[in-house]
């Protein structure tokens, strides 16, 4: 069994963990950690109770999934299947988790993509956002966490202006739990240093001129100029599927 682990901080009864003013205090003082260390942190103080939210589209969650691996196999890896995913990106996931014993739950819209068709319009038959991010991603990553009191993701701060705020850990009042972006002051070239020394395989589409994975429709390759953002939602001033919030709220870029 795992301890919560005590800081100079009391958290209340032996049992309880820690709430929005607590990680607002731990985030203080565990910026400039390690990523490792954080996770240490994470894993201590909330078990099995910790899942990790990965794409299988970027390294950043590769490496997580990696370094997880080392201190616990009791966290559980959530991964979004919007059913517009590459077909690469849905058999690299396949063949990645056979190298770790985490467990891997795959997370489904309730609505398959003709229902949601029918539903809201032809449109959507393209993954057209953002309704489209709310019904195949953001909800049924809301049903999971209900069983979880905290969550980590592989988010920089340096991938989008959006994200430039992120803490190290902060309470998600929508999700109802604790998120933990352990990654949140590395570097891209940090993330590809880890990958290639550790020997993490990362996604084939990594190779093909994409920089940032999503689904099929709503994702292209970028050049070597473009931001690695460029290629998601093409054309869009969106940058951000509404997982990752700022300040409390979503930011949608097509607002």
């Amino acid at each position: 069994m795992f301890k919560t682990v005590r800081s100079e901080r009391h958290f209340g009864s032996p049992d309880a963990l820690p709430g929005p003013w607590e990680l607002a205090w731990e985030a203080e003082h565990l910026e400039g950690a390690s990523p490792q260390r954080i996770l240490e942190w994470a894993v201590e103080t909330y078990g099995n109770r910790l899942a990790l939210s990965a794409s299988f589209g970027g390294p950043e969650g590769m490496a997580l999934i990696d370094m997880v691996s080392k201190i616990t196999d009791e966290v559980t890896v959530l991964t979004i299947d919007t059913g517009f995913l590459f077909k690469e990106t849905t058999e690299f996931r396949e063949e990645f988790m056979r190298r770790y014993k985490l467990p891997l739950e795959v997370l489904r819209p309730k609505l398959t993509i003709e229902e949601q068709v029918e539903r809201y319009g032809e449109r959507m038959r393209t993954c057209n956002p953002d309704l489209c991010c709310q019904v195949r991603k953001i909800e049924p990553l809301e049903r999971a966490l209900a069983g979880y009191d905290a969550w980590m993701t592989g988010i920089r701060r340096d991938q989008t202006p959006q994200r430039a705020n992120t803490r190290i850990v902060a309470w998600e009042e929508r999700f109802g739990a604790a998120k933990f972006a352990p990654f949140a002051s590395m570097t891209e070239e940090w993330v590809h240093e880890y990958v290639a020394e550790h020997n993490v395989p990362v996604n084939p589409l990594l190779k093909k001129g994409y920089k940032s994975i999503g689904c099929e429709p709503q994702t292209r390759p970028v050049s070597r100029d473009e931001d690695p953002r460029a290629g998601r939602w093409s054309g869009m001033e969106k940058t951000e599927c509404g997982l990752h919030w700022v300040a409390g709220k979503a930011v949608r870029g097509d607002s």
